[in-house]
């Protein structure tokens, strides 16, 4: 058991490490294989590529693993991993850059299977404080990785994919000597009408009072979409960062992200409820992000992040509220629904906020940031309507 949970925690870490590991490094790369120093559209191109494949693909993999096992999906997630980072420190060209990618994103089943997993061995008691260990460990890898990338990255260009590709085989080696399966495979009917994402989708948007939840979830997440597609350019515009600093800008917010979603949530719905910690979380975002658009001495960012950690409790808060938003018979399709919005936005929002980059680039890096406080405030009238029970909702798609 000790070895199992091991193995899919470490797992776990490398995948938020490599996510993390390239944002540093990743303007750098695309500009020494493009011969182009404005890469803001490659950098939304190849994000938007890898949600793209997750999206079609994460909900085939899922169900694979119901009926073959988790283990064996799981090994091909890992193994795409380890073959991405190799594409990208090999890569000559752009095209192979993307293909690399369009592997990771058509893999990347490591955190559904891995929860699937620790589901599977795990007795209800003990679950809630496993998810719980498990995005502790989403976070730390997300702090390891960017400070990582920005150091290595320093010393040369490709050597951070290097080593990531060295830890996700090593981790895959491990996986294939000691994981046990978790479940016995199953013999029915592959459902090939449940791999189709939009699906739920389309049942979810036809129910007016579950619109301005699915609404404020693509928000939510395309606004945490835009730090990982202009962070870095922007951090070398403004204050001409290399990539260390880049790599320790991101640490420091990823460490304060993680305290603020591990402490906060619980005492700020106590004490304001959820629309007030939803509504505290948006403003303490919005104020940081306006002293990012208008800061012109590096030390102001790093001074700034206790404020903008105060985001980190409207994600939680906004969970809570929208479980409150159908009855218990649709919260599995209904979760499904905003699963789905969230991918939808990682597809969309590399795209929006990469070109807007591009227009703001050459005038003001920082009114990007800006238009997310923008989009922040196209939510607050929202979160003010939402019912806290939805109405009878339609019969299910299933």
């Amino acid at each position: 058991m000790q070895k199992s949970l091991t193995v899919i925690y470490t797992a776990i870490i490398l995948d938020a490490v490599g996510i993390g590991l390239i944002f540093p490094i990743l303007p750098s790369l695309l500009a020494e294989v493009t011969g182009t120093e404005n890469v803001a559209a490659y950098i939304g191109i190849m994000t938007a590529l890898y949600a793209v494949m997750q999206f079609v693909f994460a909900p085939i993999l899922g169900a694979l693993s119901d009926r073959l096992g988790r283990r064996p999906v799981l090994l091909i997630s890992l193994g795409g991993a380890a073959i991405n980072y190799l594409f990208l420190a090999l890569a000559p060209n752009i095209w192979l850059l993307l293909l690399g990618r369009a592997i990771a994103g058509l893999t990347s089943a490591n955190v559904s299977v891995a929860t699937a997993y620790v589901t599977d061995i795990s007795p209800e008691e003990t679950r809630a404080r496993r998810f719980g260990l498990l995005n502790a460990m989403f976070g730390i890898g997300f702090i390891i990785g960017p400070v990582l990338g920005g150091a290595l990255g320093d010393y040369w260009l490709r050597l951070p994919f290097i080593a990531a590709a060295v830890l996700n085989a090593g981790n895959l080696l491990l996986a294939f000597l000691v994981l046990p399966e978790s479940r016995t495979p199953s013999r029915a009917k592959l459902d090939l009408g449940a791999l189709n994402p939009l699906r739920s989708l389309r049942w979810a948007l036809s129910i007016k009072s579950l619109r301005p939840m699915i609404f404020i979830f693509f928000a939510f997440a395309a606004t945490g979409e835009v730090y990982g597609t202009c962070w870095a350019l922007w951090g070398a515009d403004t204050f001409q960062w290399n990539g260390l600093w880049i790599g320790l800008s991101l640490g420091a917010f990823g460490v304060c992200q993680t305290l603020a979603q591990a402490f906060l949530p619980g005492p700020a719905v106590k004490l304001l409820g959820e629309r007030g910690a939803v509504l505290t979380g948006i403003a303490g975002a919005c104020l940081a992000l306006a002293v990012m658009a208008l800061a012109t001495q590096s030390w102001l960012i790093f001074a700034i992040m206790p404020v903008f950690a105060l985001g980190g409790i409207g994600a939680p808060a906004l969970q809570s509220l929208a479980t409150r938003q159908v009855d218990e018979s649709q919260q599995g399709q209904f979760q499904g629904v905003l699963a789905s919005a969230v991918s939808l936005a990682s597809i969309a929002a590399p795209l929006v906020f990469s070109s807007l980059y591009f227009v703001f680039r050459d005038y003001w890096p920082g009114a990007i940031w800006l238009s997310v406080v923008g989009l922040y405030g196209l939510l607050v009238p929202l979160v003010l309507s939402l019912h806290l029970r939805g109405s009878a909702a339609s019969p299910d798609v299933r």
